[in-house]
């Protein structure tokens, strides 16, 4: 494994760094037009007509709206409840109506002007507060224990409130996909995405198309940070009835500011906490809510409300646990995935009441986390029993022995309460602050295991092993650490290895570049896929006398020359018993349209 640990030059950069490298706005295609969206400037109203009118476009284009789309008008992710175009109603600002395309960038944005759309607006929800009105976008539930038993025979109970905002994903670069038709009638799509396959459903879907009658590739990435895993699903769809309209490969590349108005962001939340603790300060029961502000559609908010329950009771002990958790429709934009996707708002609020729970006792902010944090053999709420590897412990005293936080916390507090005394409270005086997180690598409950994730390595004609996966690089070094990963596993120099290119055409669904499980999941199942295929080809090597020692490429080829091509497939089985269903109430853990 010696190429594991070490920090080789990234291949992605040097091209990066020289401006080389080609992003989804670099391609340049034959005969290509530009496409544009036409928005609502309502956040909510019946959409009474949208009419073209093309002499008013200022130049050869076209246009769709919704009595073009070839199929179901939905995007497929959890479901096709998310609009292609908005047919009726509109339900929040920039809300797409309708789409152009013309030969020129300037050309199409010019052709908006063609398009007349017509509005009767209606009163508009826009707070969470306002949205318990309507039926929630999702729910779910857990609970283990005694909740309310605990809380009853609690020395105290404390509550708290807690509340996220909304955040942009502010990728360098924007959203942009270009989709065409070849002649065999083959839907092919290029862009910047994380999750080709996602955009391969979603094409397939639209369009009512076999499988092998979609192709989809990602190009360079220029940052993503799930903010490219479901919108460019609705991008590719765009570009591809502008392409059906026109006959023309279609390209739909956003500048920032209709990046920031269109795209999804991280949802809003407001996280309520009620936790019974015994006199010293141990946590006896967690009775948590948690409401998410999904916007206009579902997207992925179920998603995103599983990972937060899943999240919600943070690294700690505690063996009664109630979570409440519900995504609410306002007539905003729809949030989606963002990193850490629903976890880090209830992480942020279950941190913060442990600092409040702290202060009600007359604890120091470490303290609380010493006597709470799980270690091995301790169950989580959601049936799993922590192993060996459990860290907390470790990564707390790590923390405070690097940064002295104990002692630097109690002279911040002798000023403040010396600030107060003075008259100056709420004053800007220094401080200093802890955390504890835990994250889940990959999709929590039991999300890895429905998706069964497969990895494909083969032979290629020269001897050399391809590794055939359906990630991208967009920034987090999956194109430096897959290949160390599968090098230290079969025994291989750098030569001896070649990634395929994420395009759907050429490798297998191994799950989206999300949720922190490339280098985990993907990169287990690489290196059991490479182990077994170079053992193979060792074990036929090994059985002819006098070839030891040959370097591996030229075994490779001796193989292939005398036995034939080598494919092996391996997919991810993550460990039984992890993941209690029984205690989780709603949609058993929500996961994307697989299979």
């Amino acid at each position: 494994m010696s190429a594991i640990g070490k920090s080789p030059p990234r291949p992605d950069g040097f091209a990066k760094a020289a401006g080389e490298a080609r992003y989804a706005d670099d391609l340049v295609f034959p005969g290509m037009w530009y496409g544009a969206t036409v928005r609502s400037p309502h956040p909510h109203a019946r959409l009474e007509d949208v009419a073209w009118h093309p002499e008013r476009a200022g130049g050869p284009a076209v246009c769709v709206t919704t009595r073009d789309l070839p199929g179901p008008n939905g995007v497929q992710l959890a479901d096709d409840s998310w609009p292609i175009l908005a047919d009726g109603l509109v339900r929040h600002v920039g809300e797409p109506v309708a789409l152009v395309a013309a030969p020129t960038r300037l050309g199409a944005r010019a052709a908006r002007e063609g398009v007349e759309a017509r509005y009767a607006p209606l009163a508009a929800i826009l707070s969470l507060a306002d949205a318990e009105a309507l039926p929630p976008l999702a729910e779910v539930a857990m609970e283990t224990g005694a909740v309310d038993e605990a809380l009853a025979g609690a020395y105290r109970v404390i509550e708290g409130v807690y509340k996220t905002g909304y955040q942009e994903h502010i990728y360098i670069e924007c959203q942009a996909v270009t989709a065409w038709f070849e002649p065999d009638g083959v839907l092919t799509a290029v862009g910047s995405m994380q999750c080709p396959y996602f955009v391969h459903k979603a094409l397939a879907h639209a369009f009512k198309l076999p499988d092998d009658a979609v192709r989809v590739r990602a190009s360079a990435v220029g940052g993503g940070f799930g903010g490219k895993e479901d919108f460019p699903s609705l991008l590719a769809i765009h570009a591809a009835l502008l392409a059906r309209a026109s006959g023309q490969p279609v390209r739909i590349a956003y500048d920032r500011g209709e990046d920031i108005i269109g795209t999804t962001k991280r949802h809003p939340a407001v996280v309520r906490h009620r936790t019974g603790v015994t006199a010293d300060g141990r946590l006896l029961a967690m009775d948590i809510e948690i409401v998410l502000d999904g916007g206009a559609y579902r997207t992925l908010s179920p998603v995103v409300l599983s990972r937060a329950l899943l999240h919600a009771f943070g690294p700690y002990r505690c063996e009664n646990v109630r979570i409440n958790g519900r995504v609410l429709q306002t007539h905003t934009p729809p949030n989606g995935a963002f990193r850490g996707f629903g976890a880090p708002q209830v992480e942020f609020a279950v941190e913060r009441q442990m600092d409040r729970i702290a202060r009600a006792l007359g604890l120091d902010p470490y303290e609380i986390r010493d006597r709470n944090v799980v270690g091995p053999g301790d169950r989580l709420p959601t049936g799993q029993v922590l192993d060996g590897s459990t860290a907390a412990r470790l990564c707390l005293e790590e923390a405070e022995a690097k940064t002295g936080f104990r002692a630097r916390w109690r002279e911040h507090e002798a000023a403040r309460a010396q600030a107060i005394s003075a008259g100056r409270d709420g004053a800007p005086l220094p401080g200093i602050g802890l955390a504890l997180y835990f994250h889940g690598s990959g999709f929590t409950g039991n999300g890895e295991r429905r998706m069964q994730s497969p990895v494909t390595v083969r032979l290629t004609d020269d001897g050399r092993v391809e590794v055939l996966t359906a990630m991208t690089e967009m920034g987090q070094g999956s194109a430096v650490v897959l290949p160390q990963i599968a090098a230290a596993a079969g025994g291989l120099a750098d030569e001896d290895l070649v990634f395929a290119a994420p395009d759907t055409g050429q490798v297998p669904d191994s799950g989206p570049t999300v949720a922190s499980r490339t280098t985990m999941i993907v990169g287990g199942a690489i290196a059991k896929a490479v182990a077994e295929l170079t053992a193979k080809v060792a074990a036929s090597w090994a059985s002819r006398a006098g070839r030891a020692g040959a370097p591996f490429r030229e075994t490779a080829r001796a193989y292939l020359k005398e036995v034939g091509p080598l494919t092996v497939t391996v997919r991810h089985e993550p460990p039984a018993g992890q993941f209690d269903e029984a205690r989780y109430q709603g949609d058993a853990y929500p996961v994307y349209a697989w299979g």
